[in-house]
C-alpha cells in the first residue's frame, strides 16, 4: 500500500502542515535509579535516584511529535501559574511548537505525572493534578486565541485527557467554530460522554474506551467491533472511528466500511506515550493530504517504533520510512 508515490510525498512534501493541538498539556517526569533492597519501613523496593528528567506529556507529547515529524504545530491549552507550566513552556518552546495560545489558570496546578523508574521498568506512578472544568473565563480566552489561528491551519487535532479542558461546555463550541470554518478535527477521547464530540470528522478511542462509550462489556471478535464503533457513529455523526487495539493493531470504521491494519511491532517494552504517536502521525499524514486508509498504515508503522522504547520518545517520518518493507 505504501508505494514509491507516497514515499516520495512523505520524504518530500510540497510543504509543512499546519496543525492546530487542543488539549490537556501535562508535564511527564521521571525519576531514574535502581531497586535493590526493600525498606524496612514497608515491603516496597528502595529507588537509588540516578536522575530525574521532564518531557511534555499530554496534549503536549501529541504537539511535540508532530513538530518532529516536520508539522508547524501550535498548542492550546491551560496550565497553573507554577514550576512545571514554566517548564513546559521553555520545552516546547526549545522543541519548535507555538505556546501562544496556551493560558494560565491561576485556581489550577499543572498537571504532573511522576514517574518512578528502577532501569526500565516502572515501578510508580504519582499525578498531580486539578480535573475541574476550566471556568467560562478561560474557555472564552481560549476560543478567542483559537479563532485568530484557525484560518491559518490545516487540521485540528483534540488531545482529550479528561483533565477539565475539554469539558461539556467547551468542547462543543471549539467544533461548531471548527465545522463552521470548514477545518477537520479529530479526537483523541477520554471518559464517557461521547455526546460532547458530536460533529467531529474523526475520533481515535481504543478498544477499552470504545466498549465503554458504546456501553458493551467486552469487544471479542472484529463483528463485535463494528457494531460498538457503529453505535458510537451515530450516537457522534462523526465519519470515521480509528480503534487501536494493542498488539492486535488498528482498524478503521465508517458507517459503511471495514479496514484493518495488522500489528507491526515485534517488541514492546513501554507503551506510554504510545497513543500519543499513533494520534499525532495520524493527524500529520492527514494534514499532508494522504488517504486515510494510507494514513491508518503509516500510524501503524509509528506506533510500532513507539513501543519499542522507554518513555514518550517522537518518531521521526525517516524511523516511519525506514521501517516499511521496500517491498511496498
Amino acid at each position: 500500500m505504501i508505494d514509491k508515490n507516497i514515499r516520495q510525498r512523505i520524504s518530500k512534501p510540497v510543504k509543512r502542515p499546519a496543525i492546530l493541538v487542543v488539549g490537556d498539556a501535562m508535564v511527564d517526569r521521571y525519576i531514574w535509579g535502581s531497586a535493590k533492597r526493600l525498606s524496612p519501613e514497608a515491603p516496597v523496593p528502595v529507588v537509588d535516584v540516578k536522575d530525574e528528567t521532564n518531557t511534555p506529556g499530554g496534549a503536549a507529547n501529541v504537539a511535540q511529535n508532530l513538530f518532529k515529524l516536520n508539522a508547524d504545530v501550535m498548542l492550546c491549552s491551560v496550565i497553573g501559574n507554577d514550576e512545571a507550566g514554566r517548564i513546559l513552556k521553555e520545552q516546547l518552546q526549545q522543541e519548535g511548537v507555538n505556546p501562544e495560545a496556551i493560558i494560565i489558570d491561576e485556581s489550577r496546578p499543572t498537571t504532573v505525572k511522576i514517574r518512578v523508574m528502577a532501569g526500565s521498568h516502572q515501578l510508580l506512578r504519582v499525578d498531580k493534578e486539578s480535573t475541574r472544568a476550566v471556568p467560562k473565563s478561560i474557555e472564552d480566552k481560549l476560543l478567542k486565541a483559537i479563532e485568530l489561528k484557525i484560518a491559518s491551519v490545516d487540521l485540528i487535532l483534540l488531545s482529550d485527557y479528561n483533565k477539565g479542558l475539554l469539558s461539556e461546555s467547551f468542547t462543543p463550541k471549539l467544533i461548531s467554530l471548527c465545522n463552521k470554518k470548514k477545518k477537520k478535527v479529530a479526537i483523541d477521547p477520554k471518559g464517557l460522554n461521547y455526546e460532547k464530540y458530536s460533529g467531529a470528522w474523526l475520533i481515535k478511542p481504543n478498544k477499552r474506551e470504545l466498549a465503554e462509550a458504546a456501553n458493551v462489556e467486552l469487544i471479542e471478535n472484529t463483528n463485535a467491533l463494528k457494531a460498538a464503533a457503529r453505535k458510537v457513529i451515530a450516537k457522534t455523526k462523526t465519519r470515521y472511528m480509528v480503534v487501536t487495539r494493542s498488539e492486535e493493531g488498528i482498524a478503521l470504521v465508517s458507517k459503511n466500511s471495514f479496514d484493518d491494519f495488522p500489528v507491526k511491532a515485534t517488541e514492546v517494552f513501554d507503551v506510554t506515550g504510545a497513543g500519543d504517536t499513533v494520534f499525532a502521525s495520524l493527524g500529520y499524514f492527514l494534514a499532508l493530504g494522504l488517504d486515510i486508509k494510507i494514513a491508518c498504515e503509516l500510524a501503524n508503522y509509528a506506533a510500532a517504533i513507539a513501543v519499542r522504547r522507554v518513555g514518550s520518545v517522537a518518531v521521526t517520518v525517516n524511523e516511519i520510512l525506514s521501517s516499511i518493507p521496500k517491498a511496498q
